[in-house]
């Protein structure tokens, strides 16, 4: 039987109607059903009607998806974003606790973009909210393009932390990844490792000490070339055989 992966989605408005709709990219689909070979299942962001413990009781995996919108600062004691900022209330009602209990069950949780922004503050870190606005720091987002090519292509290089998971899979201490994104990590969340800094020091890869089952993120979007870059494909498969050892650790205890 193949282990279920759940996909958070964001709420957006879509239709002639301006209907409120729950949704996730389908590059995440794709990456669990051609990749790992699990089934992607599409959390919704259903905000305080989320049932935590039913959705870890029924799910070998969790992936955290990016977004246009960003965790609200009062999920981290932080000022109040800019006029006109995204943001999400629903999906950081579900998100948040969902972070925290997969972690503290061993439920294998990979957080992407967003997603590694929320992994942060759930667990306790806070967020810089426009990284262009810092002296020193990159222009970490992407402008708006319709060649996907310019959009998500390679935009700066990372160090890998030696010894690492990110390490270990790359076989290198630098890598280059796409980058989308304003928000970043402020203040690391305790019990979180860096994996991988920007030549601005921008954290760009975290992972759980303290989890008892693989707690990972990055900053950048893996799924967006898994069929044709070694490294991302190499994330999936790792987060997909933690996947698979906790569904089948599920199932020998259920038997």
């Amino acid at each position: 039987m193949k282990p279920l992966i759940g996909i958070s989605c964001c709420t957006k408005l879509f239709g002639a109607f301006g209907m409120n709709n729950h949704a996730a990219s389908d590059t995440y689909v794709r990456a669990t059903d051609q990749l790992i070979g699990a089934v992607p299942l599409l959390l919704p962001a259903n905000g305080e009607k989320a049932d935590i413990d039913a959705i870890l009781g029924r799910l070998d995996g969790i992936m955290l998806t990016g977004s246009r919108s960003n965790v609200a600062p009062t999920q981290y004691q932080g000022p109040p974003h800019a006029e006109g900022t995204p943001e999400d209330h629903a999906r950081d009602a579900v998100t948040l606790p969902l972070i925290r209990a997969a972690v503290a069950r061993g439920v294998p949780v990979l957080a992407i973009c967003r997603g590694l922004q929320e992994f942060n503050v759930a667990l306790g870190g806070s967020l810089h909210q426009r990284l262009q606005d810092i002296d020193g720091r990159m222009d970490h987002s992407t402008p708006m393009q319709p060649n996907p090519k310019n959009r998500q292509g390679k935009a700066h290089s990372v160090k890998l932390s030696v010894g690492g998971l990110l390490h270990q899979l790359a076989g290198t201490t630098t890598i280059a990844v796409n980058s989308l994104h304003n928000q970043g990590i402020d203040r690391l969340a305790p019990g979180l490792v860096v994996e991988a800094v920007a030549p601005d020091g921008t954290i760009e890869a975290v992972r759980a000490t303290n989890a008892r089952g693989f707690a990972f993120g990055v900053q950048w979007h893996p799924e967006y070339d898994f069929e044709t870059d070694a490294l991302s494909a190499a994330i999936f498969t790792a987060f997909g055989q933690a996947v698979s050892a906790h569904a089948h650790g599920s199932l020998a205890a259920a038997e």
